[in-house]
Parts: structure tokens; C-alpha cells; sequence
């Protein structure tokens, strides 16, 4: 068996990188929205979500992993997925049944993490599969922007199958995960259940040892 990476705390690049990303979020809506500048959107929507990569990189390769690390990423590639949807919703440039797969996924997988949690259950780390469809959407998306600023011709029709392959690839393994997740989370609760339900007889023996 492996031994588990030793905890770096809070102050790492690869925080300090999902902490950037989830401060820069709020930019993309006002570039978009505000702005109507979809190119600097896309952009700036494509950066943040190549960052996720980056910061995972690092983590790895240079013994920068940490439970708070664990923690930012994913809560950045949910706020990331979540704004970038909606935004993109309320532009119209994404198809309206794309950002409802994209935004019910999300809030699934948002509900159950926080329902697990108030339940008892252990943190559960992020699977691959998940992490490589939540890439696929942070490509897919700022595509579609750039897509609309692309006039009709060969340019228009590679982007377009470049963009939908990234689109149903990302979404394919997202709810494939999602599905993954159910037995992982089912037993993530019982071994948490199981861990505080050993605490009480652990602290009432060494009470009655010391008396």
C-alpha cells in the first residue's frame, strides 16, 4: 500500500492558484454580459479552466497536495461550471438544453456532497473520470463562445464538431461519474458512520483507565 502524500496546509501554489480562480469567476459574466466582449469571455473562460489542470499538475509533481487543496479545487470547478452555465443561459450563445445537462449535474452533485457530509459521511476524493468530463465542459463552453463570432464556412464547420465532440464527451463521462459516485458515496457513509460511532466507546475507555 502507497502511504498517503503528506499534507502541505494552506499556503501552496496550487491553493493559491483555485483561490485566483474563484476570485477571477465573477469576471466572466461582466466580460460577457456587461462587456459583450465574447472573446475576452472565452478567454478568460478557457484560462480558469485550464488553471484546474495546472494546479493538479503541480500538486502532484512537486509535493504541493493538501487537504484544503481537496477541498478549493473542486468547490472552483463547481462555482466555475455553475456561473459559466448560467451566464451562458442567460446569453443564449449555448444550446438551452446543454446548460440544463451542465447546471442539473451540477446541482446534484452539490446536494449529495452536502447531504453526505451532514450525514456523517467521509470526504470523498475526486475520481478521475469526473475530473476529466469537467475539463471537456471548460473546453466545450468558451468553444461555443468563440463559435458565434466565427463566420459561416470550413473555419465555422471544424470548430462546430470540435466543439460538440468536447460537449457530449464532457457530459457523457460527467453523469457517468455521477453514477460512479453512488456506491462510493454509499460506503463513504457508512465508514464515516462507522468511525464516530468507535469514538465515544474509544474516549469512554481511556475516561475510565485514567480514573
Amino acid at each position: 500500500m502507497e502511504p498517503e502524500p503528506r499534507d502541505r496546509g494552506l499556503w501552496t501554489i496550487p491553493n493559491l492558484i483555485s483561490a485566483l480562480r474563484l476570485l477571477a469567476i465573477p469576471w466572466f459574466p461582466w466580460l460577457l454580459l456587461h462587456e459583450h466582449r465574447p472573446i475576452a469571455a472565452g478567454l478568460l473562460l478557457g484560462a480558469l479552466g485550464a488553471t484546474d489542470w495546472v494546479d493538479g499538475y503541480i500538486a502532484r509533481h512537486f509535493d504541493q497536495g493538501s487537504k484544503v487543496g481537496k477541498i478549493m479545487d473542486p468547490i472552483a470547478d463547481r462555482a466555475l461550471l455553475i456561473v459559466g452555465g448560467i451566464t451562458l443561459l442567460i446569453d443564449g450563445t449555448v444550446p438551452r438544453w446543454v446548460a440544463v445537462v451542465v447546471l442539473a449535474r451540477e446541482a446534484l452533485v452539490s446536494i449529495a456532497t452536502v447531504s453526505l457530509a451532514a450525514m456523517g459521511a467521509r470526504r470523498i476524493d475526486v475520481q478521475w473520470v469526473g475530473k476529466a468530463g469537467t475539463l471537456a465542459m471548460m473546453v466545450s463552453l468558451p468553444m461555443f463562445l468563440w463559435l458565434s463570432t466565427v463566420k459561416a464556412g470550413t473555419g465555422h464547420e471544424v470548430l462546430a464538431a470540435m466543439t460538440w465532440f468536447f460537449t457530449i464527451t464532457g457530459i457523457g463521462l460527467s453523469y457517468y461519474a455521477t453514477a460512479g459516485y453512488i456506491p462510493i458515496g454509499l460506503a463513504a457513509l457508512r465508514e464515516g458512520r462507522a468511525a464516530r460511532d468507535h469514538e465515544p466507546a474509544t474516549t469512554e475507555t481511556r475516561t475510565g483507565g485514567t480514573a
